[in-house]
């Protein structure tokens, strides 16, 4: 296995002091997360976010208010490590405002790639719990950062 870790960023969207929660496609029933994608080589952090965005989601129509000052790490379990060629994923974490409608959230921009099935506007402090087990404590962390900033958006 490889010690190296994926440069990644987190993304979450707010809207009147709740926040974006998407359902994998890829899993059975509903396993909700933020949206959240590679950093390409030389990419910037905030474009990488824009774009990944705009891939999973449709979504365009937003306003940058914070970018989490450091990165948080975590580690693929026994299983996921022969799926990826990474130990794991150093997430850097970027907060906008959606100033957009529901309609304009579409998960098939990219037919060959739909990441996401349904989408749900939430209290941020229910992301750790909908989370899958391996990245609760990287969500944690987000959550307790952004809370503040995400309630002050009405």
């Amino acid at each position: 296995m490889t010690d190296k870790y994926r440069k990644n960023v987190g993304i979450i969207v707010c809207k009147k002091g709740k926040v974006l929660l998407c359902a994998r496609a890829d899993s059975f029933g509903y396993q909700w997360q933020f949206p959240q994608g590679g950093i390409e080589e030389g990419e910037d952090l905030v474009k990488a976010a824009k774009r990944e965005l705009y891939e999973e989601t449709g979504i365009t129509n937003i306003k940058l208010i914070k970018k989490m000052p450091f990165s948080i790490k975590y580690d693929f379990p026994d299983g996921y490590n022969s799926i990826y060629e990474f130990k794991g994923q150093d997430q850097s974490w970027v907060l906008f405002e959606f100033l957009g409608d529901d309609n304009d959230i579409k998960f098939d921009m990219d037919p060959n790639c739909v990441e996401f099935k349904d989408f749900k506007w939430s209290d941020i402090d229910i992301a750790p719990k909908e989370i899958i087990y391996f990245k609760k404590d990287v969500y944690k962390k987000v959550v307790e950062y952004f809370k503040p900033f995400v309630e002050n958006i009405k």
